[in-house]
């Protein structure tokens, strides 16, 4: 599928870096110390005020642990947005507002059919509706990557008003109308594999989401990542920064290049394109 435009990535370069330094437990001053950058042109590009050079930005990237190369790409606001390859169905990103930016859903399905997969929920059914393509008329599944206010609003709502005869969720999570699924389970819909990665980091129970076609073993999959993982960047460590590294790494390196990647927010890309140049890249 074709992106019809490059999409506003989630995190601009003082997102990272604010980020790098929380993986890494630096402080900004124990930065500047290290690589002899000043401290207020870092402190500017935290602020969203960036002015740092390619070479300013190499010499960070070494303590925070960083690819320079992707690193240098997004300071200079040329981060690459691949094109994503045919894959052996239809998906529909339905894209919603949450504060001041983007949160994303995801269906899909066998092309041609009026059944999908929904990953995800975005804040409610309004904004869900808001955004619900004519062509998907009830749904075979809901699954959540992690309970938060935008992306599991209204899980029982969706479920009732579109028929979704089971809603799945990671394990540890709470949520009416849904049930665990945990690491390596799968389940079929049609010609429609989903596996489920169990991926905590940026929460304690989140789920990363496989989906592939039976008939077609080496078509390209959708990897469905919540927020593990953007065009970019990575999802906040809030419950733990050496998982949420850990389960980057797994779900970069184990993958076939051509994977496309669908983030809880900013635009989809692919496997092969955030290992050569997502600064968090293993």
């Amino acid at each position: 599928m074709k992106q019809s435009a490059p999409l506003p990535l989630e995190d601009e370069l003082g997102d990272v870096l604010e980020k790098a330094l929380r993986l890494s437990g630096l402080s900004p001053e124990a930065l500047a110390a290290r690589t002899g950058v000043p401290l207020a042109r870092i402190n500017d590009a935290i602020d969203y005020r960036p002015d740092l050079t390619c070479a300013e930005l190499q010499r960070l990237a070494v303590p925070l642990g960083l690819n320079d190369v992707g690193l240098c790409a997004l300071g200079g606001g040329s981060y690459p947005q691949p094109e994503i390859g045919a894959l052996p169905f239809c998906v529909w990103p339905l894209r919603m507002p949450h504060g001041i930016g983007v949160a994303n859903a995801y269906l899909v399905g066998d092309c041609g059919s009026s059944r999908a997969i929904l990953f995800d929920t975005g804040a409610g059914i309004d904004a869900l509706a808001a955004a619900w393509p004519a062509a998907v008329r009830a749904l075979e599944a809901v699954f959540l990557t992690h309970v938060e206010p935008e992306h599991a609003g209204g899980l029982c709502e969706v479920v009732a008003r579109f028929g979704a005869p089971a809603a799945f969720i990671p394990p540890g999570a709470t949520a009416a109308c849904g049930g665990p699924l945990g690491e390596g389970e799968v389940r079929s819909f049609g010609p429609l594999d989903v596996k489920a990665f169990f991926t905590p980091g940026h929460a304690a129970a989140h789920n990363c989401y496989l989906i592939t076609r039976r008939a077609a073993p080496t078509a390209p999959g959708l990897l469905i990542s919540g927020d593990l993982v953007f065009a970019g960047s990575v999802g906040g460590a809030y419950f733990c920064r050496d998982k949420l590294r850990g389960n980057l790494r797994r779900m970069l390196t184990s993958l076939p290049p051509a994977t496309a990647i669908a983030p809880g927010h900013g635009p989809m890309t692919t496997v092969e394109n955030e290992l050569r140049y997502n600064p968090f890249a293993p």
